[in-house]
């Protein structure tokens, strides 16, 4: 293995997280209901915060799998991720300028940088099967969730104590947030720079075409693959469940602030709980690969999930900030854990020659059910009059990927992939 190039993709996963942590969970969520959605009711902002996140994963619904097939054909995995790198980068940037009442722009510029962060996630993933021996996925994918924790949660936590006192730094508290999401755009930036240093894709004859026949080109081997997944039926299976209960996990990161500034739990109490989220997330991540490695990585995927469907329960019948900060630990216990062996399991179950075009569809899966969930708990929310029934209907997601992902069987997936790949190769 090269280790220079493991490093510098494990470092990507810090470098983007800042997004993830302080854009889609902590900060911006809290920033849209008391700021940019002021002359809202709570519930209304609550609900239009989840059709922003639902409007964005459309669009990486409907762009991702192209992208990926592109970058198949023109060994354009790199080119790609820098491009949407660059895209969330200047969307978050503009985040600076939003300002009380402007709900409208805030979630424009929300869409905007989910729709960078997703794109470029597809690619970032890609890169795993290049540079990683199989026996190693489990542990370096696990590496890479635990250093997003790590990377996400400084950066949380230096724009924690400049939003709490911002008095000394002569700035209001607005300029003060507003100035923590510049700081996500430059650390994005600035720690992606390893990856597109050190970090190269296993190059194939270029395909040479113009942009027309590669938009063509990739759109065919969509439909390709589409018709073509059928006969990985371990891989299907899998993919069946993972947009059940992504769908679950994305939607507590998505809406668990905002739901709790609806009930009236405060800001700093909202922000603390993630923080610790964060730096609970780092060593049981690295926990959950360990464990993998024992115990294999299904039953161990399994267990994050029920622990996911108790949270969600127990969100229900959430009332202080004691009770926000006791389920932030418990999401901390899971979620990288959850993420990185899904990613790690989905790895085994794909064709190698055709990653990037199965990464895409690995994040369509999930990017689709993710529109979905966000979307139910607004509307649920907003015909209940409070957003409580919201958060008990994403236990359904749960329970039914629990039960789907139980019926995967991963070496039979893998013989059918391993398959795939020798009936390339002979033709």
């Amino acid at each position: 293995m090269n280790k220079k190039a493991i490093h510098s993709w494990v470092m990507y996963d810090w470098a983007n997280s800042a997004y993830a942590t302080i854009i889609m969970a902590a900060v911006m969520p809290i920033f849209y209901s008391e700021v940019a959605g002021k002359h809202l009711d709570s519930t209304t902002s609550t609900a239009y915060w989840g059709y922003t996140q639902s409007l964005s994963l459309m669009l990486v619904v409907l762009f991702s799998p192209v992208l990926g097939a592109i970058a198949d054909s023109i060994n354009g995995k790199k080119r790609f991720l820098r491009f949407f790198t660059i895209l969330g980068v200047m969307a978050t940037t503009c985040m600076f300028t939003i300002d009380e009442g402007e709900w409208l722009w805030a979630s424009l510029l929300v869409i905007l940088g989910t729709l960078a962060f997703s794109g470029a996630n597809t690619f970032y993933d890609a890169f795993l099967s290049d540079i990683v021996p199989e026996h190693e996925r489990d542990r370096i994918s696990s590496r890479g969730f635990a250093f997003g924790y790590i990377g996400g949660g400084i950066l949380l936590a230096l724009d924690l104590c400049l939003i709490q006192f911002h008095n000394f730094f002569s700035f209001t508290k607005v300029q003060a947030t507003q100035i923590a999401f510049l700081t996500v755009a430059i650390w994005w930036w600035v720690f992606s720079m390893p990856l597109f240093r050190h970090v190269q894709e296993k190059k194939r004859q270029p395909r040479h075409a113009s942009p027309k026949q590669l938009t063509q080109r990739g759109i065919h081997s969509v439909i390709h693959t589409l018709k073509s997944i059928g006969k990985y039926p371990e891989l299907l299976k899998f993919l069946i469940a993972f947009w059940f209960f992504s769908d679950g996990i994305n939607t507590i990161i998505k809406m668990a602030t905002i739901y709790g500034v609806e009930i009236g739990i405060g800001q700093t109490d909202l922000i603390a709980a993630l923080l610790i989220t964060q730096f609970v997330g780092i060593p049981c991540t690295l926990l959950f690969g360990k464990i993998a490695s024992k115990w294999e990585a299904k039953p161990t995927l399994i267990f994050t999930l029920i622990i996911y469907l108790i949270i969600v329960i127990l969100g229900y019948f959430m009332t202080t900030s004691i009770h926000f900060y006791l389920l932030a630990i418990m999401v901390g216990f899971v979620q990288g854990g959850s993420q990185a062996l899904s990613r790690s399991i989905y790895s085994r179950l794909i064709p190698l020659k055709r990653n990037a075009e199965f990464f895409s569809f690995y994040s369509l899966s999930g990017k689709f059910a993710a529109i979905l969930g966000p979307a139910v708990f607004g509307l649920v929310g907003q015909w209940m009059g409070s957003s409580r029934a919201g958060i008990a209907s994403l236990a359904l997601f749960f329970v039914i990927g629990i039960i789907m992902l139980a019926k995967v069987d991963v070496t039979k997936g893998k013989a059918e992939s391993a398959a795939a790949d020798t009936s390339h190769l002979v033709m």
